[in-house]
């Protein structure tokens, strides 16, 4: 199991903060003054719904339907994660479709030029990913294997002390 980024729900409050934080780790400047709106592509999208916000992001799936149906591909694990490597990437779209979280996003970046766009955890950040250090609310969290088999082994002895 890989590592991802779960979002609860009860504690978002809709700031977009993680998208914020999230396009500004992957710019070459890391200056959040420099974010133009044509730039402003996140890899983590905050979905509201009325009275509910909550941001939708890569689960870093194990089978990773993105990467499978991928014609050239692009897509492919990487240590701990789905990473797309955007010299392949032809902007088929094709991930999206596949992907059941609604996590990819194909973008024009210049000129006719595309990128498929997801979660890749901040790879090239030592602090992990920029969307959890900055919620303020703390609704995000990078969950690793161990950390989900002590939640899931502690829903079951709940349900057994029913």
């Amino acid at each position: 199991m890989n590592r991802f980024i779960v979002a609860e729900a009860n504690k978002c409050i809709g700031c977009r903060t993680c998208e914020v934080a999230c396009v500004v780790s992957h710019q070459a400047s890391q200056d959040c003054s420099e974010v133009s709106p044509e730039a402003f592509q996140p890899r983590i999208r905050v979905v509201k719904t009325g009275m509910l916000s909550t941001a939708a992001v890569c689960r870093q799936c194990e089978d990773a339907p993105c990467g499978a149906v991928c014609p050239t591909q692009a897509i492919s694990r990487r240590n701990d994660f789905v990473f797309v490597d955007q010299a392949r990437c032809i902007g088929c779209k094709t991930c999206m479709v596949a992907c059941p979280y609604g996590a990819m996003e194909v973008v024009t970046v210049a000129a006719h030029q595309v990128q498929a766009l997801k979660c890749d955890l901040c790879w090239h950040r030592d602090a992990g990913p920029a969307c959890v250090e900055a919620c303020p609310t703390s609704a995000l969290r990078c969950m690793d294997p161990q950390q989900l088999e002590q939640i899931s082994a502690e829903k079951r002895r709940r349900a057994a002390a029913w």
